[in-house]
């Protein structure tokens, strides 16, 4: 059993409510998981964003898990181009690893406009502190917000393993997976190799 490490949560636009799977496993783990608090849920802003994730990651004892879901995995991709641009190549990790479930597609028709200075997820350059951060891509294959051909090619960028779940929708309360057990096996499972 590996020990326990601390969460960031990171939701997608509108904030994750209390029955939405991100919220469940938050309360569950308690004080060693928090939020990232962004100036506006409904009107995002990628360098607000970016800002709410630093802060959030520095308030950490130790590197915690990135823990996200939709727009919240286009934050954090954007998160850890920034960090790699601005963390010298020798410096560790400032998180301990990625967990990213159910990617928007920015070019798609149904992103929501009001997100629309969310860049896709775009190359981290290699030897960087953030290109060495262990990153998982929960792909659904039947996700109304990007298909799945296009999260695989997302997760390629990023150099994300993917972790295909079959048809479970944008995997949100909407898709009726609950707490999502399964979800937290898979990240259970994934924390075990940090």
């Amino acid at each position: 059993m590996s020990r326990r490490r601390p969460w960031v949560i990171v939701p997608g636009i509108w904030n994750s409510d209390a029955e939405h799977w991100q919220s469940v496993w938050q309360r569950e783990h308690g004080d060693d998981a928090v939020r990232i608090a962004p100036a506006s849920w409904g009107e995002p802003d990628p360098e607000g964003w970016r800002d709410a994730i630093s802060r959030a990651v520095a308030s950490c004892t130790e590197p915690p898990v990135l823990v996200a879901h939709s727009l919240g995995v286009l934050a954090v991709a954007d998160w850890l181009a920034a960090e790699a641009a601005d963390t010298a190549d020798t410096a560790g990790p400032t998180v301990a690893g990625a967990f990213l479930v159910a990617p928007p597609d920015p070019a798609a028709p149904g992103f929501p406009a009001a997100a629309s200075g969310f860049p896709a997820p775009r190359p981290i350059p290699a030897g960087t502190a953030a290109a060495r951060v262990p990153t998982r891509l929960v792909v659904s294959d039947d996700d109304p917000y990007c298909t799945a051909d296009r999260a695989l090619a997302f997760a390629e960028t990023m150099g994300a393993a993917v972790l295909r779940v079959g048809p479970l929708g944008h995997v949100n309360v909407a898709s009726g997976v609950g707490t999502w057990a399964a979800g937290r096996e898979l990240l259970g499972a994934f924390e075990q190799t940090l």
